[in-house]
């Protein structure tokens, strides 16, 4: 979805609810959820904390869904008959009907895919969302597609004297811009109308049929068939070595044979059609298009990748060997990265409390903060029970509805661990974010660049962090705060160096230029990740994992994944000035989020005193975040006489 018009209006929905999906969608090995609960969900509370959906339609059959659908196909045709061939003289009316779209397709694809989410498996909804993709694709193909590219042609004087004329022309300056960066990379009126028609049966869909076989996949453990998320937690939970490591290779048997090959296929047919467009667009590399997207250099990125190797998966082999001590280990195998130590408090946090939790430490930072929290919660924007239809993993999706309405919606499937308490903050922090882009920002201004989606979710998670480590220390729990920091570290590896080793696996296969082979991909996948965590045996024994590239349903929407890492520092480096920014962080900090999609990382980062394009810019990201914890961790566990 490189092009704005299919990226802003034809599946804006979609797109935002992907962008904002948390680091636990991403790597699901990382991060499931389903294991040997001590708490029922009765006793968690989470029976009420669901989403209350009614503000968009009362229902799949609510008549007002097909009469916003046809409204939206007729909004798409009156607006080409009213605005085509006019942008040079009456832009600022074409801003104000373009933004209406926007908002009337938030509506009725936002009710679709949030829907969705708590449906797997429902024909009706599936049928439902596909007939509305289908035909919207269509309309907005025919009628829509001409206004990126009349804009993108426009002249520079023409856009000043009306931005000097119409204060909404002036007011959407950035979103002008964003458009017309693209020019160079535009197509025909005619191809880019086709391509938007084609747009539902395109690589999309192709990631569309992975997820579906995916959900289908059964695994046979211990006398039971596990959904892949069930086995998954048991790898990262189970406190028994034996069987993390079963459980390991009954997935990645698992995927062995046709679920491979299905993904395999998947792969090829997104990286051909890709590179195909890519070389229609004149995008120099595979990643052009995305940071372009994401207003930032392909040297900027780049960037983040060497720096990651160079620091980040230092600090991660370093980690890695304190744990293999701390688990009493004498070898590491991959099916114990994530495993928890038996330090960990076990007990479970009921979801009122945890929420209460999250609340607080936002309020200790920013009241107004804690009041968007609390208004999100009072609405029943949250949902966090746990039931079979939901789908896996944990999202926010921030929609400006007609009326200029900003609703956001957070979806989780809750168990009361630690683990989902920072969960539950880092989701929450996108719905700040996105409640204050949306108080700031047009809805054609609102959303922010991929890159930048996780700021105010990784941000929440660092103040939650924070507020426990605080709480243990002043309570002398040297062992709790140990296994804290170390949860922390998990976390952090997984978002930075697990990320970009998965990145260094797409750019892997995307360069190729040609169908890669279940047993080429493994081979790619084995070397991206020995690149970062040693060679095998250096620090991990990798057994039973050269299959799991397979089931990243990330790669399915190229080079998403170094976003995290990109989230993740940037959040680090802003951390480290609070101090030195003393009582103006926290104005700056929400002028951030406010900022939508109006600047670029130089320019958002410019007021605290940071650049991203400078050379040590990353680095010291790392050793402010990821560095920092290690290093406190490695103190900790020397004090309490282990050896490592």
């Amino acid at each position: 979805m490189e092009f704005p018009i299919r990226e802003i209006l034809a599946f804006t929905v979609l797109t935002a609810l992907f962008l904002s999906a948390s680091a636990q969608a991403a790597g699901k090995e990382d991060k499931a959820m389903f294991w040997k609960k001590k708490m029922t969900q009765k006793d968690l509370r989470t029976e009420k904390v669901r989403w209350d959906l009614s503000l968009f339609y009362s229902g799949l059959g609510d008549p007002q869904l097909q009469t916003d659908l046809n409204a939206l196909a007729e909004q798409a045709k009156n607006f080409r008959s009213a605005h085509k061939g006019k942008l040079n003289s009456q832009l600022g009316s074409a801003l104000r009907d373009y933004a209406e779209i926007s908002m009337l397709s938030n509506k009725v694809f936002g009710y679709l895919s949030l829907l969705s989410s708590v449906s797997v498996g429902d024909d009706k909804v599936r049928g439902a969302m596909a007939d509305a993709q289908n035909r919207w694709a269509a309309a907005a193909g025919e009628h829509l597609t001409f206004f990126d590219l009349e804009l993108a042609a426009l002249s520079d004087a023409d856009i000043e004297r009306q931005a000097s004329a119409e204060a909404i022309v002036k007011d959407h300056l950035p979103f002008i811009n964003d458009v017309r960066r693209y020019r160079k990379h535009l197509l025909s009126e005619e191809v880019e109308t086709a391509l938007s028609k084609r747009s539902p049966f395109g690589a999309g869909s192709w990631a569309d049929f992975y997820d579906e076989v995916e959900g289908d996949l059964r695994f046979d453990f211990q006398g039971k068939k596990l959904k892949l998320e069930e086995i998954l937690d048991i790898l990262t939970n189970s406190p028994s070595p034996k069987v993390r490591a079963a459980a390991l290779k009954t997935v990645n048997e698992g995927f062995r044979g046709s679920f491979a090959k299905y993904s395999a296929q998947t792969l090829y047919m997104i990286a051909g059609s890709k590179r195909v467009e890519d070389m229609e667009r004149h995008y120099p590399a595979p990643m052009s298009a995305r940071n372009l997207s994401n207003k930032i250099s392909d040297a900027s990125v780049e960037a983040l990748h060497v720096a990651v190797k160079a620091r980040a998966a230092e600090y991660a082999r370093r980690y890695y060997l304190m744990k293999r001590s701390l688990l009493g280990l004498e070898t590491l195998y991959w099916s114990d990265r994530n495993a928890k130590l038996a330090l960990k408090d076990d007990t479970r946090i009921p979801f009122d409390e945890a929420l209460n939790m999250v609340i607080e430490a936002y309020r200790d930072f920013s009241p107004r903060m804690a009041e968007l929290v609390e208004m999100v919660r009072d609405n029943g924007w949250i949902d966090a029970h746990v039931f079979p239809a939901k789908t896996s993993g944990a999202f926010d999706s921030t929609l400006t509805l007609p009326g200029n309405r900003t609703v956001t919606f957070v979806l989780m499937s809750y168990q009361g661990s630690v683990g989902d308490v920072m969960t539950l903050a880092h989701e929450l922090g996108h719905a700040v974010h996105g409640l204050l882009t949306g108080e700031a920002q047009s809805p054609l201004m609102a959303d922010y660049p991929m890159a930048y989606a996780e700021t105010a979710s990784v941000f929440g998670e660092r103040l939650v962090f924070e507020r426990l480590q605080a709480k243990l220390r002043a309570e002398g729990k040297d062992k709790a705060l140990l296994a804290l920091l170390c949860g922390k570290i998990d976390d952090s590896v997984n978002t930075i160096v697990r990320q970009i080793s998965f990145s260094n696996f797409e750019r892997r296969v995307h360069d190729a230029g040609r169908r890669l082979s279940v047993e080429e991909l493994s081979k790619i996948w084995l070397e991206v990740t020995a690149e970062l965590y040693g060679a095998d045996g250096e620090v991990f024994a990798y057994r039973d994992m050269d299959l799991l590239w397979s089931y990243v349903s990330h790669f399915q929407r190229p080079f998403y994944v170094y976003s995290y890492a990109f989230g993740n520092e940037l959040v680090d480096s802003l951390y480290a000035r609070r101090g030195d920014l003393g009582e103006r962080f926290v104005p700056l900090y929400l002028g951030l989020l406010g900022s939508g999609g109006t600047k670029d990382a130089v320019e958002l980062l410019q007021p605290f005193g940071l650049d991203p394009t400078a050379p040590d810019f990353w680095e010291k990201g790392i050793e402010a975040g990821l560095g920092d914890v290690v290093g406190r961790a490695e103190i900790l566990a020397r004090k309490l006489g282990y050896k490592f």
